[in-house]
């Protein structure tokens, strides 16, 4: 077996909970505000924070919702999230957190799925919560910020929790968030505090996050990429957050203005409108030092344009929702084009022949299969999907990766996502990097359609840039140039926006769908 450990060596296991991870970067100044609302400005002390998740824990504690039960979350980035988020793991609870952007159907399945019996919302979302939580477990609605007939926020506060509630820190399911569904339906991923608290470590060591920094918070906290790297690091480490409830990005360029922000964290569709949106051109970001994108692949030459638009290093991390979600990050001092990094502190990897299960050496591209004291104990409800998944401490991830000499790795497509075309595979990612480096395109995804000749070919989907009307033709040529003609597109066609998870990942079966309903 060839085993790619981390440069980095071991991690120290902690016996603290994800809560008290984050009391740490509370402490020594109550003071300070920890958290604004960037739409209204409200702002939220490092006192105020640690004694509402008190206070939520002793009501919680008071009313029995601890140990085996699930407190379900719907709601957008705001203060308050952070509240109940560890409101309810601080008094052992576990949560579930969802998608704002769900249907009520949707809403409902995660809810029985994950056997919620409390749902927290805002008021914009009572309408949805209400009807999803019929025929669920969900014996009461709490609604942040107060709506008649429900209870509040305040409502549940009691009194302050001196201690966090025992719980087996590395069994005991501390949340549950559903992986993204691009294909299939979402699964529960459990993960405990310890997976938690050992990835805010982790990844704390690589980033390099600093003790008053301050950031712009838009990742979504119910997907793990905002949970746990954006909130809990940041917090964990005595930052600050500007919490957004969506990406807008006059807002997002106003907070880095103001709060003169030096780290941010992105995901690819942000990097490419910081790359090519003529409005950036209209504010001040020279704060900013270092943004790392996650979630999907980064192309180099998209992240080459950022850092000299910017003037500031652009690198990537690599991870899952199973993994916590990190395991690879870029170190900001030795960037490579084109690489998700490193393996983290106490990671090690494999790069495994997706036919034959063989291990692969340097340069051979394989999937990456990843083992850490930060991999997921499973799925919820789906031991079958947990067995194919997980095996012997290795999570297959499903990716299609290679590790080069000095130990970096580059992710080359998701396995199921390869496009064959006459028995030669295709990555989507590779032409989506040669699209966006073409002018006029200011986003784009590649799916593969069926071909009685070819077996598939890849399409295209090109969303122009403002005043620009290339044409197939012109993007059909330039990409010639560029790319093997097996990978140049056999259709372009120009949409208004690529459908994306609230993470930034393509969602390619609504493309998938959309050229069927078409024929």
């Amino acid at each position: 077996m060839t085993i790619f450990k981390s440069p980095h060596g071991a991690v120290a296991l902690r016996d603290i909970s994800i809560t008290e991870r984050l009391f740490e970067g509370l402490a020594g100044d109550p003071a300070r505000v920890v958290l604004i609302d960037g739409p209204t400005g409200a702002q939220m002390t490092a006192g105020a924070l640690e004694t509402g998740i008190r206070r939520l824990a002793g009501g919680f504690a008071a009313c029995g919702t601890g140990p085996g039960r699930v407190v379900a979350i719907l709601a957008p980035n705001m203060p308050e999230y952070a509240v109940v988020f560890h409101g309810a793991a601080f008094a052992g609870a576990t949560l579930t957190t969802i998608n704002p952007a769900y249907t009520a159907a949707e809403v409902a399945y995660q809810l029985r799925d994950a056997r919620a019996d409390l749902l927290f919302t805002i008021p914009a979302f009572l309408e949805v919560a209400v009807e999803a939580a019929q025929g669920t477990n969900v014996a009461q609605i709490v609604v942040i910020g107060g709506a008649a007939g429900y209870a509040s926020l305040d409502d549940l506060m009691g009194d302050p929790l001196a201690a966090q509630v025992p719980v087996d820190l590395a069994r005991d399911v501390l949340v549950l968030p559903y992986s993204s569904g691009t294909t299939g339906l979402p699964k529960g991923v459990m993960l405990s505090h310890r997976n938690l608290v050992v990835n805010v470590d982790q990844t704390a060591r690589a980033l390099g996050v600093r003790a008053g920094d301050w950031t712009v918070g838009f990742l979504p906290f119910f997907h793990i990429y905002g949970m746990n790297t954006l909130m809990n690091l940041f917090l964990g480490m005595g930052a600050g957050l500007v919490t957004m409830p969506r990406f807008d990005l006059e807002a997002f360029l106003t907070h880095i203005q103001t709060h003169r922000a030096r780290f941010l964290l992105i995901a690819p569709p942000v990097a490419v409108a910081l790359a090519k949106h003529p409005m950036v051109d209209t504010f001040d970001v020279s704060s900013l030092q270092v943004l790392m994108s996650g979630a999907a692949p980064l192309g180099g030459e998209v992240a080459a344009a950022v850092g000299r638009r910017l003037n500031c290093t652009v690198i990537q991390g690599y991870g899952m929702t199973e993994m916590s979600p990190v395991s690879h990050i870029v170190p900001e001092n030795r960037p490579k084009a084109g690489a998700v990094g490193e393996a983290l502190q106490g990671t090690e990897c494999r790069i495994v022949d997706p036919d034959t299960g063989a291990d692969l050496g340097v340069g051979q591209p394989g999937e990456l299969r990843v083992r850490g004291p930060q991999v997921m104990l499973g799925y919820l409800n789906n031991p079958a999907a947990t067995a194919a998944t997980l095996q012997d401490g290795w999570l297959s991830t499903g990716d299609l990766a290679e590790v080069d000499a000095e130990g970096f790795f580059f992710i080359r497509d998701r396995l199921k996502e390869l496009i064959k075309v006459k028995g030669f595979q295709v990555a989507p990612a590779e032409v989506e990097a040669e699209l966006l480096g073409l002018p006029g395109v200011a986003d784009c995804a590649v799916i593969g359609v069926p071909d009685d000749e070819a077996g598939e070919v890849p399409m295209a989907f090109v969303v122009r840039a403002i005043g620009s009307d290339v044409d197939e033709a012109a993007i059909k040529t330039a990409l010639r140039t560029r790319l093997a003609s097996y990978k140049v597109p056999g259709q372009v066609a120009f949409i208004e926006v690529i459908p994306k998870s609230g993470s930034g990942k393509i969602l390619r079966r609504v493309l998938r769908d959309k050229v069927m309903s078409q024929q």
